[in-house]
């Protein structure tokens, strides 16, 4: 198990990388950070900044990474193996491909080292309130060193088996995310084209039982548009090409992810790619001509 105090380092210090950097600072971990915008690594307070993913290496136990798709993964993996101690473990969390981590993970265990995957959900917020929930996949053995790490950074951590499970349960995850989500909006919208009121509609559909996440929280939002972008619907488009690509890989039917992949290129495709993910109702008003805007609850 890792001690009270040990070297970690973070590579990727976008909106969650950045947030996990800073508590693991806080935790008193001695920590070396680095990120291809030389900002993001001098926001760090307390870290060590660094130029190269081979310096986070050479000075880390526990590397982890957060990165934007599985290519850019597999390249800081390889520049870090060049350059880790045996038996150090990277621990990427950003969501990739199952097969894409076995890889890693094979090539790692060849040159001595671990390969650990932690997927998460709870966002930019989560990463700063230490609520995020882990879905880990990888040895037992390098699991276990990393937990400690996880358990402080986060709400939740399942070791649901071995590399590749993990970023499977963040996909499946995120399908059900995203497909509630349309969901809700086109239930809404049909109820705006009809002129029924839309808080009233909301009230309906909890009472009735069939709600979801976003209907019982994210819908009190849905009048605050253009966020700062913490998730973008750029990434959401990228992450449901991801499930797609791990169906046809399992030949496990997907009508549902294909759908949801098909809307978010679509959102993107009207220029909604740097928004956040919130303004998927941008996305639905605009395919609808419906106006999406919930009254406010009444008094009492």
């Amino acid at each position: 198990m890792m001690s009270a105090v040990s070297t970690v380092g973070v590579v990727g210090l976008g909106n969650i990388g950045g947030a996990i950097a800073t508590n693991v600072v806080a935790d008193g971990h001695t920590t070396t950070v680095t990120d291809v915008d030389p900002a993001r690594v001098a926001a760090i307070d307390g870290a060590t900044a660094v130029g190269s993913v081979a310096e986070v290496a050479a000075a880390s136990e526990i590397t982890l990474t957060s990165l934007p798709n599985p290519t850019v993964v597999t390249a800081v993996a390889d520049e870090w193996a060049g350059a880790a101690a045996p038996g150090s473990i990277l621990l990427e969390l950003s969501t990739t491909l199952p097969e894409s981590n076995r890889a890693i993970a094979a090539r790692l265990a060849a040159s001595g080292h671990h390969f650990v995957e932690a997927p998460l959900t709870g966002g930019a917020i989560g990463a700063q309130n230490r609520g995020l929930v882990f879905m880990v996949g990888g040895d037992d053995e390098a699991v276990a060193r990393c937990l400690p790490l996880l358990d402080q950074l986060g709400r939740g951590t399942f070791h649901l088996g071995p590399v590749g499970t993990g970023t499977t349960m963040k996909l499946a995850n995120s399908l059900l995310a995203i497909a509630c989500t349309w969901a809700s909006l086109e239930s809404l919208s049909l109820a705006a084209a009809a002129g029924i009121d839309l808080r009233t509609a909301v009230e309906v559909i909890r009472t009735a039982g069939v709600t979801n996440f976003f209907i019982d929280r994210g819908v009190e939002g849905i009048n605050e548009r253009g966020r700062p972008a913490q998730f973008t619907l750029e990434l959401a488009a990228k992450d449901a090409g991801l499930i797609e690509e791990i169906a046809a890989a399992t030949g496990v039917p997907a009508d549902i992810a294909g759908a949801a992949a098909g809307l978010l290129r679509d959102a993107v495709d009207r220029g909604l790619g740097d928004h956040d993910w919130s303004d998927l109702v941008l996305a639905a008003e605009a395919r609808a001509g419906v106006d999406l805007h919930l009254p406010q609850k009444a008094d009492g």
